[in-house]
C-alpha cells in the first residue's frame, strides 16, 4: 500500500517493518535481561509484543494466510512450553515468551528458532554450571542478581537462550526481507 506524503511516495509496509524490527529487537532484549537480572519476564512485555504483531503484521504486507500459520504455530508452541512448564523445566514467562517470539518470527522459522533455543540454552547451561563452580570476587557479593544466579538452587534464565535465538533468526524474517 502507497500513501503521498507532501509529494513523495512513502511505503506503509517498509515504516511498519522497520518500526516491528526496532519494537521486536527492544522487547525481546529487554525479556533476555530481566530474565538475567530477575528471573522473570513480565506479562506486560510479552503483551506489548501480541499487540504490536497484531498492529504491524497487516501494515507490514504480511499475508493473511501467513498470519493464520503463525498464530497457529505460535499456539502449538505454547502449548509445547506448558507442558514443560508443567514438568518444571521452564518457567512460564518463559513459556509465553517463546510462544510470542515464534509468532513474530513465522512458521516457515519456528522449528530452526525452537532448535536454536534448545542449542544456546544448552550453552548456557553449561556455562552457568561453570560459573557456579567458580569462587565470587569480593565485589560481587553484594549483587543479588550475581548471588541468585551463582546459587546452585536457582534456575537457568531461560529467557536469554530465548533471546539469543529470536535475534539469530530475526535477519532471516519477513520483517527483515521487506527492507531489502
Amino acid at each position: 500500500m502507497h500513501i503521498s506524503f507532501r509529494g513523495s511516495p512513502v511505503t506503509i509496509s517498509i515504516g511498519a517493518s522497520v518500526t516491528a524490527g526496532a519494537c521486536f529487537i527492544a522487547a525481546v532484549l529487554w525479556a533476555g535481561a530481566a530474565d538475567l537480572v530477575t528471573m522473570k519476564i513480565r506479562n506486560g512485555l510479552v503483551l506489548f509484543l501480541i499487540a504490536g504483531y497484531i498492529i504491524l503484521a497487516p501494515l507490514s504486507g504480511i499475508a493473511w494466510l501467513d498470519i493464520g500459520w503463525s498464530i497457529a504455530v505460535a499456539a502449538g508452541v505454547l502449548a509445547c512450553m506448558f507442558v514443560l512448564f508443567g514438568l518444571g523445566w521452564i518457567g512460564g514467562g518463559d513459556a509465553k515468551l517463546a510462544a510470542v517470539i515464534a509468532l513474530w518470527l513465522g512458521a516457515d522459522h519456528a522449528l530452526a528458532y525452537i532448535l536454536y533455543t534448545a542449542l544456546f540454552g544448552g550453552i548456557l547451561t553449561i556455562v552457568l554450571l561453570q560459573f557456579r563452580l567458580m569462587v565470587l570476587p569480593l565485589q560481587c557479593l553484594t549483587v543479588p542478581w550475581i548471588m541468585r544466579l551463582h546459587a546452585p538452587e536457582t534456575g537457568v534464565p531461560y529467557g536469554v537462550a530465548i533471546t539469543a535465538a529470536a535475534l539469530f533468526i530475526f535477519p532471516a524474517t519477513h520483517w527483515m526481507k521487506a527492507l531489502t
